[in-house]
């Protein structure tokens, strides 16, 4: 699986890492064209005000994230990835079609959750799938190219949702609501084309049979992974909805279409940096890559906080690729370093259902920050990215005092 220089080679990875980064290309044209929009239109079209937005953002990954945690641990015991991922897919794409009929911002909250239990039973299963089919030398590439085709899919997602705002509605600042249906109905498609991908490419990893379940605790899954999950928790707690962003975005005076153009080129970065980032990682090590992505993140942050212009929003926020590039995809090759193969689904599960959980006190912070509750004001739209930008910094610290002892031993890879 490598050039004549030892490196590994893209074209050379496993069936299910292709058949994976396929689905989650397609689910991400389906779910980028309407996820980006919909804080535009809670805001323009139902009046709703950014806490609410930030409660709505934070229950839909909350409430969902304790199914990460049993999905992952079910697959652990069944033996099998393929076809608990294949379902939560299903459920995103039968939820989409409600938000076409959303008159309040009640209903989105419950069509936002039901899709968010769908992403809450697939990815710890996904994720396992992706390192039960690579060596650990080529792991931080495997899902560096899935992060990659992933991203390239909300490239193609938000420009065809910026063709539709432009042919509905030109440069209009705000987003009107027949343009969001609209939108909604064309995502539809490549949602169920992910579906049918998966269930097509993907195969199972033989690993005999089923095994006793892993035991749902902390102490199972070892002090490495907790003391990563700690301080993975510390950056999540000021990494709010990207919601935000938007809305900071619009406030700055950034037209609807503008902010989608401005998503696609940034999701264009985190696209091209996110396979050599996590090929990077399997030669100089995953916390470097992940400090590395930490400390922009912290930089962009206090960049939001001090924006004045539409054009220092579009500068930071393409930067912003560079962030999710370098450490998202590697977080996740770090995870299956850290625990034993029989224990991956149940550790993707506890750390997507932990940054779930948090993310849902950490918008509504923002929320809080920027515009208050009750009676009282808020310090404004700079807020929550000082917050967010301060908890970073000490996140990148902590990191880089950290010494990992990687425990997972060679993967059995079949097919």
């Amino acid at each position: 699986m490598s050039d004549k220089s030892g490196a590994p080679k893209i074209k050379d990875l496993p069936r299910n890492v292709w058949a994976v980064s396929l689905t989650s290309f397609f689910m991400d044209i389906s779910s980028e064209m309407v996820i980006n929009i919909l804080p535009l239109f809670l805001s323009n079209v139902l009046g709703v005000k950014t806490n609410i937005i930030g409660m709505i953002e934070g229950v839909a990954e909350a409430t969902a994230s304790i199914l990460k945690v049993f999905s992952g641990w079910l697959s652990d015991k069944l033996g099998g990835r393929k076809w608990i991922a294949v379902a939560g897919y299903a459920i995103s794409a039968v939820s989409k079609p409600f938000f076409y009929f959303a008159n309040s911002w009640g209903m989105v909250a419950g069509v936002r959750w039901a899709d968010r239990v769908g992403k809450g039973v697939r990815t710890a299963p996904r994720d396992a799938l992706v390192a039960d089919s690579i060596e650990p030398e080529q792991r931080g590439l495997a899902f560096g190219f899935h992060r990659a085709a992933d991203t390239a899919g909300a490239v193609v997602g938000l420009l065809v949702a910026a063709l539709v705002i432009w042919l509905a509605q030109s440069n209009t600042v705000e987003l009107g609501a027949g343009t969001f249906k609209t939108v909604v109905l064309i995502s539809l498609v490549p949602a169920f084309i992910a579906v049918l991908s998966l269930m097509i490419g993907a195969k199972d990893v033989k690993r005999g049979d089923a095994v006793s379940a892993p035991k749902i605790t902390f102490k199972e899954l070892g002090k490495p992974f907790l003391t990563f999950m700690v301080i993975v928790g510390v950056f999540d707690l000021g990494n709010s909805s990207d919601a935000f962003l938007v809305l900071r975005a619009q406030e700055r005076g950034i037209s609807v279409l503008g902010i989608l153009l401005m998503l696609a080129v940034f999701n264009a970065v985190y696209t091209l940096i996110s396979t050599p980032a996590g090929a990077l990682s399997d030669k100089i090590g995953r916390r470097k890559v992940i400090i590395g992505g930490w400390l922009v993140y912290a930089l962009i942050y206090l960049g939001f906080a001090l924006a004045q212009k539409p054009w220092h929003i579009w500068a930071l926020y393409i930067t912003y690729g560079l962030y999710y590039g370098l450490a998202y995809g590697t977080a996740k090759a770090m995870i299956a370093d850290l625990v034993s193969p029989e224990l991956r689904g149940t550790a993707y599960g506890t750390y997507n259902a932990v940054l779930g959980i948090i993310d849902f006190p950490a918008s509504l912070i923002a929320g809080f920050l920027w515009q208050g509750v009750g009676g009282w004001s808020g310090f404004g739209p700079s807020a929550p990215f000082l917050f967010g930008g301060g908890l970073a910094l000490l996140a990148a610290i902590l990191m880089l005092f950290w010494k990992p002892a990687p425990i997972s031993p060679e993967p059995v890879v079949n097919g």
